[in-house]
């Protein structure tokens, strides 16, 4: 009876040991961890969704996170500092957009690079962002264009007269 639970507990604690190396596995592979790298700012008029940690990506290719999120007092835009890899100089025309991982998806900042020679350099920001559209907007919008009126033609055909000409009209 003694030897049975000795077992038991050998066999639980190597299924826990089993469990956690998966867990620093999955996690170290992952690439959940904040990049360290040099801060960029960014303004945005609506971050509804966006989290701290948050993904920066490039051509879907994680290049950084977003540090620290807040308001700009006087124009209460959204002020959003991301933290970019050390070893990724953006050119200073890159866009930068609010994206989503399909369509439950966590939210990420999408940069596009610019053509630029010039970088932004640390503590810059970026020139242009786009802002992101929820689907509650879109779908608003989809019903505004459905239900407005559209423009009516001013003369509509005659219904007497044929819409293919007879061969005798053509000659």
């Amino acid at each position: 009876m003694m030897g049975q639970k000795l077992i038991e507990t050998i066999m639980g604690a190597v299924v826990l040991l089993v469990a956690g190396f998966f867990l620093v596995f999955a996690y170290s592979h992952a690439d959940l961890r904040e990049v360290k790298g040099y801060a960029v700012t960014a303004q945005f008029s609506n971050v509804a969704g966006l989290d701290r940690g948050a993904d920066v990506r490039i051509n879907g290719i994680k290049v950084g996170t977003i540090a620290t999120m807040g308001l700009d007092t006087q124009t209460f835009a959204s002020i959003v500092t991301l933290s970019i890899r050390q070893d990724i100089h953006l050119p200073d025309d890159t866009v930068g957009s609010i994206a989503s991982d399909g369509l439950l998806g966590s939210k990420y900042i999408r940069l596009e690079p610019g053509k630029s020679k010039t970088t932004i350099a640390t503590g810059g920001a970026l020139a242009r962002t786009k802002d992101y559209k929820s689907i509650e907007e879109m779908v608003g919008d989809l019903i505004f264009l459905a239900t407005s009126e559209t423009p009516k033609q001013d003369k509509a055909p005659d219904a007497a007269q044929p819409l293919i000409p007879k061969l005798e009209d053509i000659k």
